[in-house]
């Protein structure tokens, strides 16, 4: 079968193309190339002010973490999975300014049988203590509270996710003008920012079904048979060589498979905030190269060649992913991030300035590529694998 057809049995896509179409003749907001849906302000009706409002969650990680928390009774890695579910919103907002003020709340689905209730009240804390770090940075997020459901006949285990909230001027925004002749600057999803408190693997929340199923061995299918879709084909679970405890070794030390795994998604919304202070008027775009990974861009273009040829490396946990799986580097780079997870578009005599600011929180930035003209939108990578395309509409 091919990579494509892979993902398909195990009941994911990397590019959602049924979920875009399904969604292509909705209203787009007063902004069609943000990164985020913008509304009037129906809050106040102050035509100089705008609503957004976002929802995501920590997808299909949280099961991993159930099998992590099975194995080692780490109850520290709960926190880490607020934490992706809440990034994957406010890290979207960030990308259209939006990086203070959001007032956020919560949705939480259970099995009970199997979730307990200091699980949820780690959940909280959690949140909690994501929310003070992120207040000590300058960046307000406020807890509107929220829902906790015993869904143990629709969820296997545990599902986590948030909405968000925010009114801000127009002014403040940051619309994707992306155009021929900037300049691409990447900012590192690996490493250890200054607000971090261990290394960071760089996964995010994306592609974690492919990399649970493609790392892993079979011996979690029968363990936990609880912590994936039984309608799932064999042949596509567990087919990996690994356990959740082996060891693998990166610059930063050593680290099991499951801390590689389970790193929690970085936020940029500290960096972000220092970035948008000093250069907001410089910048055509920003991008959160989430779902889609390296190819995410291309949903808010048009007429324009993206070329993508001074990537950062490749971290460790990608490559493991890779080895184990066997995908295709193409499929790698349309389904990760791959090294960095945020892209700013601006004019190259601007890009020191955020490439400082970066280096001033601890964050590899670098300028990784170049919009050319072009007659369609269209991307082109050029890795140590090989050069690849992509193309969407």
């Amino acid at each position: 079968m091919t990579e494509k057809s892979k993902y398909e049995m195990r009941g994911v896509s990397a590019t959602k193309s049924e979920v875009h179409d399904a969604i292509k003749h909705l209203d787009k907001g007063l902004y069609p190339t943000a990164f985020c849906k913008i509304l009037p302000d129906i809050v106040a009706g102050d035509p100089d002010f705008c609503n957004i409002m976002h929802a995501d969650t920590a997808g299909t990680k949280t099961s991993l973490a159930y099998m992590y928390w099975r194995e080692t009774g780490d109850m520290s890695i709960w926190s880490d999975i607020v934490q992706d579910a809440i990034v994957m919103n406010t890290d979207d907002m960030g990308c259209v300014g939006c990086v203070d003020n959001i007032v956020i709340s919560s949705t939480i689905g259970r099995n009970k049988h199997l979730i307990s209730g200091e699980i949820i009240a780690a959940l909280i804390r959690g949140a909690s203590s994501f929310f003070e770090g992120m207040k000590s940075l300058g960046v307000g997020i406020h807890l509107a509270g929220g829902e906790t459901a015993d869904v143990g006949d629709i969820v296997r285990t545990l599902d986590v996710g948030y909405t968000t909230f925010a009114r801000m001027r127009k002014e403040a925004l940051v619309i994707n003008t992306i155009r021929p002749g900037d300049v691409i600057v990447g900012l590192s999803s690996s490493g250890q920012a200054s607000y971090e408190t261990r290394y960071n693997s760089g996964i995010g929340s994306n592609g974690l079904t492919a990399a649970r199923h493609d790392v892993l061995n079979k011996q979690y299918r029968s363990k936990y048979p609880e912590a994936f879709d039984p309608n799932t084909p064999e042949a596509y679970t567990f087919t990996g060589s690994r356990s959740l405890l082996d060891k693998v070794k990166t610059d930063y030390g050593t680290f099991t498979v499951g801390q590689l795994l389970l790193s929690p998604t970085r936020s940029y919304l500290p960096l972000l905030k220092k970035i948008l202070d000093a250069a907001q008027d410089k910048i055509h775009g920003i991008i959160h190269c989430t779902g889609g990974g390296q190819t995410k861009v291309l949903k808010f273009v048009d007429q324009v060649h993206i070329i993508k040829d001074q990537l950062m490396d490749i971290p460790p946990v990608f490559q493991l992913i890779q080895e184990e799986s066997g995908t295709s580097w193409q499929e790698m780079y349309q389904v990760f991030n791959m090294g960095h997870r945020l892209e700013f578009y601006l004019d190259e005599k601007e890009a020191s300035t955020l490439i400082d600011i970066a280096a001033s929180m601890h964050v590899d930035a670098q300028i990784i590529g170049r919009v050319e003209k072009a007659e369609n939108r269209h991307l082109t990578i050029q890795s140590p694998y090989g050069t690849f395309q992509y193309s969407e509409g």
